[in-house]
């Protein structure tokens, strides 16, 4: 009984980090219901295996793209959806318009890059976003620099 406890309380603090992952890889809310529901069955398979050798927080980033990136491959086909659900908040409609546009040039990156976006965005570290991804700091700084330059040059075409 105290596991489950335990994990609904993970779901409680996590579920906009869950939601946030899953919706960068889908593009409407009956997919990211799914979706969210999938990564909660293998938080939920691989919770008891948790050996708290990272943060929570990392556990769960790498749980929820692993699976996000798994059902992609099934899939076969790339929805492109914006990063933040909040998107509509934006009073002010230059700066809306402009997130917007930055958002659909990160649409148009490939899964791996968008999780390395997606991290970035949320404001990890270079030394949690290799803990999440399985690389090491200078294979993100790299990356990282790529995608930005990347970016730039999508906006200036």
């Amino acid at each position: 009984m105290e596991i489950e406890k335990d994990f609904i309380n993970l779901l409680t603090l996590h579920k906009a980090l869950i939601y946030k992952v899953c919706f960068m890889y889908t593009s409407n809310q009956e997919d990211l219901n799914d979706l969210y529901q999938e990564v909660v069955v293998n938080l939920w398979c691989s919770y008891p295996g948790f050996r708290n050798e990272s943060k929570l927080s990392t556990w769960i980033y790498r749980v929820a793209l692993n699976t996000c990136i798994s059902d992609l491959r099934k899939k076969k086909a790339l929805d492109y959806v914006p990063l933040s659900m909040e998107l509509g908040v934006y009073d002010d409609c230059l700066r809306y318009e402009s997130l917007k546009e930055m958002y659909r040039l990160i649409r148009q990156l490939d899964k791996y890059e968008r999780m390395f976006v997606l991290l970035w965005l949320d404001e990890n570290s270079y030394e949690e976003i290799a803990a999440i991804t399985g690389s090491n700091r200078n294979t993100v700084a790299v990356r990282l620099h790529r995608i930005k330059e990347k970016l730039k040059k999508m906006s200036n075409q």
